[in-house]
């Protein structure tokens, strides 16, 4: 499973692009195509997911593992990637 390329900027990062030049708007780009009234007609409002807090006993070796993979910092995340991967290969069609 790739990574999704995202960058984060604060907001003092995106005003220094924009005065180097490095964003820009194109007014005269095309428009979208429109999705129609029986696609809105459908459409359903999701609210956002938010991540439930749960305390999890791990073997030792496990959480060293991912410790060390990750030089300590971000390990957790690394976990959740990887049991997120293991449902996606396990969900049902």
């Amino acid at each position: 499973m790739s990574e999704p390329d995202i960058r984060r900027a604060s907001l003092a990062d995106i005003r220094r692009m924009k005065e180097r030049g490095e964003l820009f708007h194109q007014p005269e780009a095309p428009e979208g195509e429109s999705l129609g009234a029986e696609f809105w007609a459908k459409a359903e409002i999701e609210g956002p997911r938010r991540p439930r807090s749960v305390h999890l006993k791990l073997d030792p070796d496990v959480f060293e593992f991912f410790h060390q993979q990750t030089g300590g910092k971000g390990h957790l995340t690394k976990m959740q990637n990887v049991l997120k991967a293991y449902v996606v290969a396990h969900r049902q069609p």
